[in-house]
């Protein structure tokens, strides 16, 4: 043999010798298997199988990681704006007794003999301008007089019978009822007939 011819015997022993290294260390490593023809076999099948399903499920935890996200989102939002619809709340709650007050004061007045008439209509225009204020923020008024009671808006103080209208109606106010955007501030205070 000559040096020339040798050459190539030891290189294809060599790329042989590479070969079957990388052979072995692909079925240490991961047990990954080659066919006669150097192609990965059922090994790299299973593999890509539970790497698949690794993927499938990682997908399916961003999308539900972005669901929650966009919930928390809405749900934050919805405290904002419930916080704004109803930060007057305690404002609210404050003036409601002077709104009685007033009333309690034109009734009164109105009751009493003498020249009061100018008294009772300057409670009456204060009275219609506070209300009208009120109004303004969404606040609202509730006079249940001949309803049905409604424990839910109602807050019955007695009950009287009377034969004149059906059971369960509103027959006095005592104190009117107040809603702040839909919310009950507070509950009329009212006489049930039984």
């Amino acid at each position: 043999m000559t040096v020339e011819s040798s050459k190539p015997d030891e290189q294809v022993t060599e790329e042989a010798t590479e070969q079957q290294a990388e052979e072995s260390l692909l079925n240490e490593e991961g047990g990954v298997e080659l066919d006669s023809e150097g192609n990965l076999t059922d090994g790299l099948e299973s593999q890509l199988e539970a790497l698949n399903e690794e993927l499938a499920r990682a997908k399916d935890q961003t999308l539900r990681a972005a669901a929650e996200m966009q919930n928390i989102k809405r749900r934050a939002e919805q405290d904002v704006e419930k916080a704004h619809k109803f930060a007057l709340e305690k404002f609210v709650d404050a003036l409601i007794p002077v709104v009685d007050s007033l009333e309690k004061g034109i009734e009164s007045a109105e009751q009493a003999q003498g020249s009061h008439e100018a008294l009772v209509e300057g409670m009456k225009l204060t009275l219609k301008q506070f209300l009208d204020a009120l109004g303004r923020f969404a606040v609202v008024q509730e006079d249940p007089s001949g309803q049905p009671f409604d424990p839910n808006f109602h807050q019955a103080m007695s009950m009287v019978p009377n034969p004149d209208v059906e059971a369960n109606t509103v027959i006095d106010v005592f104190q009117k009822g107040y809603k702040l955007n839909g919310r009950l501030i507070r509950p009329a205070m009212v006489v049930v007939s039984k």
